[in-house]
């Protein structure tokens, strides 16, 4: 199997989990596709088009789902003073209450991993992810 396929396989399950323990935890309208928006380091602060870079995605898809998540009150889009039309995202109180719900999710997905790898080997993997994550390979 190819690097890709071993990476992202895991990363989709990661994702999954993650649904699913959102939904358990009452954030019951937050999908997949939100996880673009919700991924690290998260929405608060950035602007539309940084987070579009962060997923891969157009402005336009990131739109929909800043739409979306703003509607069900995770997020809020204001004006950037004196910048014209420039718009900032912030989390509004659900969306920092499922942002750390996440969080708490990927910690619980952690030491799960750390009991199946043994803990010698979960540090070898994430010292080896944390090398590739500040080389040149994952720009």
């Amino acid at each position: 199997m190819l690097i890709g396929a071993l990476l992202r396989v895991p990363a989709q399950a990661i994702q999954r989990r993650l649904i699913k323990g959102l939904n358990a935890a009452g954030f019951d309208e937050l999908r997949l596709p939100h996880m673009a928006v919700l991924q690290f380091p998260g929405p608060d602060g950035a602007r539309p088009g940084t987070i579009a870079e962060r997923a891969g995605m157009s402005k336009q898809a990131i739109n929909q789902l800043l739409r979306s998540l703003e509607g069900f009150g995770y997020i809020v889009r204001s004006d950037v003073p004196g910048e014209g039309s420039a718009r900032i995202v912030r989390f509004t109180e659900r969306g920092h209450a499922a942002f750390s719900e996440m969080v708490d999710i990927l910690r619980d997905i952690e030491d799960e991993w750390r009991a199946e790898l043994g803990p010698e080997r979960f540090a070898q993997l994430k010292g080896l992810l944390f090398v590739v994550w500040d080389s040149p390979l994952a720009r």
